[in-house]
């Protein structure tokens, strides 16, 4: 990430809701020494729950009702069988990006998954991975860093006080 890009957008300034340890830049492991949350493609054995919606496919929509992407896949933890992660691929731009499952919302009757905390135009500058097929603990920090920030920092008129 450039040092502009930090300067521009508060939600990457590391301050703040914004902040994130600085955790070592290797992932969480399972028992058996596996990289602990991966995307579903990796993991033949997990699976979605069939009478849970299947959120693969849904169009991703930030706070302002605009759609930032879709979801490609899902991110699972090895540990403790669960979602973690939507892997959301941005329209037009070919990136693709990770978005807390605890900072999202599934809505099946409309096909969406709904993100309250940024805007769909901040998707772009999310913290990305350096791996497409495993994540560490201080990328998994930046990233909820980024979207936590997101509540106070996604609109100027978030950053004032509020009298």
């Amino acid at each position: 990430m450039s040092t502009s890009a930090r300067n521009t957008n508060p939600m990457l300034s590391g301050l703040g809701p914004a902040a994130y340890a600085d955790r070592a830049m290797v992932p969480d492991l399972t028992v058996d020494g596996d990289p602990k949350v991966v995307p579903l493609r990796s993991v033949p054995s997990f699976f979605l729950e069939p009478r849970d919606p299947d959120p693969r496919g849904m169009a991703v929509v930030g706070a302002d009702g605009i759609t930032a992407g879709t979801v490609a896949d899902v991110w699972v933890d090895r540990s403790e069988p669960q979602l973690r992660y939507f892997e959301v691929s941005l329209g037009g731009s070919g990136r693709i990006v990770l978005l807390p499952a605890s900072m999202a919302r599934v809505n099946a009757r409309q096909a969406i998954v709904k993100v309250s905390s940024i805007l769909a135009s901040q998707f772009a500058d999310v913290p990305q991975p350096a791996r497409n097929d495993q994540i560490t603990l201080r990328e998994e920090d930046q990233v909820m860093a980024y979207y936590a920030a997101g509540h106070l920092y996604r609109t100027p008129d978030r950053r004032e006080p509020f009298l």
